[in-house]
């Protein structure tokens, strides 16, 4: 009976021991999966959209999870995932960079918006920074007008994937998602078409603000040689347009070259999409040629404002001293009889003073007839 109690009691041990494991291993699954949870939310809230798609057509209506497309998209011939992003956090890429396989320099650059245009290659996988920039309507340009909103896209070009990221709302991409979707035959071409569908958009925001530009530029131009005196803060509104052009500046000119890099040296694009490229190239020179005119005719337009109010200076000066000349006259016959002499020209005379003003007078009009035909008064 000693020997069944003492083969009973390690059996009740045992399970008096499990039952906290289990219980703790509960918690901890629970905790687990409330962190997945938790990180599937904040995931979510910087996803705009996630496609498959499949000889060029969307295969889904609604949102995929990014991790359940890039597998379907790696077991068929011919898929790709598009997953689009808004102004991710470092938590919010985390999952995404680890899914995908992106390089921590790269997500760095993805999470701090602000860098200059470039393209770099992390092994199969490309990175491109563009800067957007977009024309702000306006009815008149003034000293605080805002002509140019600028923002940031980056792209990441995989064989199976291409990850956007917007920063800020210079360039929308639902557009070029819902125009790539109509032509199947060049979104087939694979994650390229993508990269050609953004660039071909932010560049042809950029020709729209360049033709904004231009706009702004003639109606300064007539303001500044119409010389109407109602017109104020001439000179804020030609540096506020320039400083707008600096930014429009710092999104497009740095551009070329990685464009150049991208269509030369980028053996991955389909030979169908480089005319394409070329043609996006093509429109990026226009744009680039012309903010430098753009740039050259600000400087002249200051240049001839500041003549002009040198001009004006000069005038109001001339003015001023012919003014002073006529007095001039006044002081110096008064000071010549402010002497004091007993015995001075008709001193004693009874119509002296009335001589006196009436001579002074008269060389004062001379004097006035004489500085108005010259043209300083």
């Amino acid at each position: 009976m000693a020997d069944d109690n003492f083969r009973e009691e390690p059996g009740r041990l045992t399970r008096a021991l499990s039952a906290p494991a289990r219980a703790m291993s509960r918690m901890l699954s629970g905790e687990t999966e409330r962190a997945r949870l938790n990180q599937h939310v904040l995931e979510h809230e910087a996803i705009v959209d996630c496609a498959l798609y499949l000889d060029g057509v969307r295969q889904n209506k609604e949102i995929l999870d990014y991790r359940e497309a890039l597998n379907a998209a790696r077991k068929q011939r011919g898929a790709f995932v598009w997953l689009g992003l808004h102004a991710p956090s470092h938590a919010q890429m985390k999952g995404i960079a680890e899914a995908f396989g992106l390089h921590e320099l790269a997500v760095e650059d993805v999470v701090n918006a602000g860098q200059r245009p470039k393209i770099e290659q992390f092994g199969d996988l490309h990175f491109i920074v563009l800067r957007t920039a977009r024309y702000v309507e306006h009815t008149e340009l003034t000293e605080h007008s805002e002509v140019i909103d600028t923002g940031q896209i980056m792209l990441f070009v995989g064989d199976d994937f291409v990850i956007s990221v917007r920063h800020g709302d210079a360039c929308r991409l639902r557009p070029v998602r819902e125009r790539l979707e109509r032509k199947p035959d060049l979104l087939k071409q694979g994650p390229w078409a993508v990269a050609y569908g953004v660039m071909d958009q932010a560049v042809d925001l950029y020709m729209l603000a360049a033709d904004g530009i231009a706009t702004d530029v003639d109606v300064l131009e007539e303001a500044v040689f119409a010389r109407n005196p109602k017109s104020s803060g001439r000179m804020q509104r030609i540096y506020q347009l320039k400083r707008e052009l600096v930014e429009f500046k710092r999104a497009v000119l740095p551009l070329p070259r990685p464009m150049m890099t991208l269509i030369a040296d980028t053996p991955e694009i389909p030979k169908e999409l480089r005319k394409y490229f070329r043609d996006v190239q093509d429109h990026l020179a226009r744009v680039t040629e012309q903010i430098t005119s753009f740039d050259d005719l600000l400087i002249s337009i200051m240049q001839a404002r500041l003549a002009q109010v040198t001009v004006d200076q000069n005038n109001d000066m001339r003015k001023i001293a012919s003014w002073a000349a006529i007095a001039a006259v006044w002081t110096a016959i008064a000071g010549v009889y402010g002497m004091n002499f007993a015995i001075m020209p008709e001193l004693e005379w009874k119509y002296g003073y009335p001589l006196v003003i009436t001579v002074m007078v008269a060389i004062s009009f001379a004097v006035y007839r004489g500085l108005r035909r010259n043209g300083w008064l």
